[in-house]
């Protein structure tokens, strides 16, 4: 079986901080003793220039003036996990002594402990204890009982030794060892790092090079599994025009991350919901599908559900669509009362001053049947009524100076008629009309076409928009794949910035209506 540079790559990144983890607590962590410098100078005058430096004022000690004192602080600690007894110093039983500090070229004057963890006995550092002295150029520490990061510090004043003459003193030697420590168990220089330690330095560039070879091979895309949505084929897809913004972004976006698949669109095609279910049921009776097997290559979506008689086209909501009036600017009117609305449409009001709006004519621009939106505004806004009748088959050809009514086919015709058509008022989804400057929106009994509103039963200008399969698709087909790809987060995301709402965003995603419905 043959393994990717990608999967190596991620054992190795699991391995790495194992590996480390276990050598820094386990086997290098066991039992150590360490110590740190951390005062070691002269107390001579720093300012002064020239190869000889000047005592500022003579140190003495007992009396005695000191040739070339220096001060010397050092902290001895436990830096392993282990706590230290008696036993664990390296030397004889017999021997008190479990640490040496040799000071080549000086002389021990003083000595004293100035710090101790609270669980180190004071005893240990008393005057004539055991182990705890100086001889010459040596300080002697006794077998101190160290718990787990315990500590303690010796200060030390120290004195050049008659006849040496460097002008540097050698490093102090520190001697001690531990049984059954790491590294031959001697005793270790420590040190405090603001950050980390070096050994944890490396081990963070091990892991970042571990995840950035990782994030390589992602890119480059290796020989990993494509996302769960992708698939391979070609996808048709047709019906709402007030949905198509959102399906076209959505189709580029898939192709982008799934490069086998190809979703062909063009300026025909979506002519309606109406047409969209007709076309799908029409292909998938020229397939001639046995029963409990359904089309993977195509997808219809309907501005509200089929109507009866097309048992094999199947539903599944995909969002909330808001749906609003749009008018002229010199109509004068930005609300109208559901009654109002109901009056023009049935042709009893004809002039916008009749609703306090401007002396203009009414002309209504309305989509051609079959349309989800215009369905939509028949039964819930006009409640089951039509609009009047066509008095031109060409919008163009309205009279300016009376009332008339004409069709055209999709969102877009409709909104830049309505935008060239002086006491024009026609209907769209919400997305495609906000975005349209030369429009405007019409309130309905002062709300306006909001979630918030349809959810509390104020706003009626609201449609399910349904995805339809012919039968149930095949689980690894394309338009199963697209359909996931929707109600996923990109999907979604996609949906809402054209105005509408994912169903899985409401109290009842499976119905997907407002809350009131």
């Amino acid at each position: 079986m043959s393994v990717s540079w990608g999967s190596l790559a991620a054992i190795l990144g699991l391995a790495v901080p194992v590996a480390a983890a276990l050598w820094e607590f386990v086997l290098a962590g066991r039992k150590r003793l360490g110590y740190r410098v951390q005062l070691d100078t002269t107390i001579r005058d720093s300012a002064a220039s020239g190869p000889d430096t000047t005592v500022l004022q003579r140190m003495q000690w007992d009396g005695t003036n000191l040739r070339d004192p220096s001060v010397f602080l050092l902290r001895i600690e436990n830096a392993g996990w282990r706590p230290l007894v008696a036993a664990d110093y390296v030397a004889p039983a017999n021997d008190p002594v479990g640490i040496r500090i040799a000071f080549p070229g000086r002389r021990v004057v003083g000595m004293t402990v100035t710090e101790r963890s609270t669980q180190v006995p004071p005893t240990f550092f008393v005057p004539g204890a055991e182990g705890f002295e100086t001889t010459g150029r040596v300080i002697s520490l006794p077998k101190v009982i160290l718990n787990r990061r315990a500590h303690y510090k010796v200060l030390a004043v120290l004195d050049r030794e008659e006849g040496f003459s460097d002008p540097e003193f050698p490093e102090p030697e520190v001697s001690a060892g531990v049984v059954g420590g790491v590294r031959g168990g001697n005793i270790k220089k420590t040190a405090y790092y603001p950050f980390a330690s070096r050994q944890v330095r490396w081990l963070l560039a091990s892991l970042i090079l571990v995840s950035a070879t990782q994030s390589a091979f992602t890119l480059a895309g290796g020989d990993e599994a494509a996302p769960l949505d992708c698939t391979t084929g070609t996808l048709h897809l047709s019906g709402s025009t007030a949905f198509a913004p959102v399906l076209r972004e959505a189709a580029k976006r898939y192709e982008e991350t799934c490069p086998e698949a190809h979703i062909p669109l063009t300026a025909t095609s979506f002519k309606g919901s109406v047409d969209g279910l007709g076309a799908l049921a029409a292909a998938g009776a020229d397939a001639r599908l046995p029963d409990g097997r359904g089309l993977g290559s195509r997808l219809t979506f309907s501005d509200g559900p089929k109507s009866d008689g097309r048992p094999r086209l199947l539903p599944r909501p995909v969002a909330l669509s808001l749906f609003t009036l749009v008018v002229h600017p010199d109509a004068g009117v930005e609300d109208l009362s559901l009654k109002q609305v109901r009056d023009i449409y049935a042709g009893t009001v004809t002039n916008w001053s009749q609703v306090r709006g401007n002396d203009v004519p009414i002309h209504l621009v309305s989509r051609n049947p079959g349309s989800g939106t215009r369905t939509t505004l028949e039964q819930q806004v006009l409640d089951g009524g039509g609009p009047p009748r066509v008095t031109t088959a060409d919008c163009a050809g309205l009279d300016r100076d009376r009332p008339g009514r004409c069709e055209v086919g999709s969102t877009g015709t409709l909104l830049d008629t309505v935008a060239a058509t002086p006491g024009a008022l026609g209907h769209s989804e919400v997305g495609a009309a906000a975005a349209h400057d030369d429009v405007r929106q019409i309130r309905i009994d002062g709300y306006p076409a909001t979630l918030e509103g349809a959810d509390q039963g104020a706003y009626p200008y609201w449609q399910t928009e349904i995805a339809y399969t012919y039968g149930e698709p095949p689980a690894d087909s394309i338009a199963a794949g697209f359909l996931r790809y929707l109600a996923d987060e990109v999907g979604k995301d996609i949906i809402r910035a054209e105005g509408h709402r994912p169903c899985s965003e409401l109290d009842k995603p499976l119905l997907c209506r407002p809350s009131t419905s």
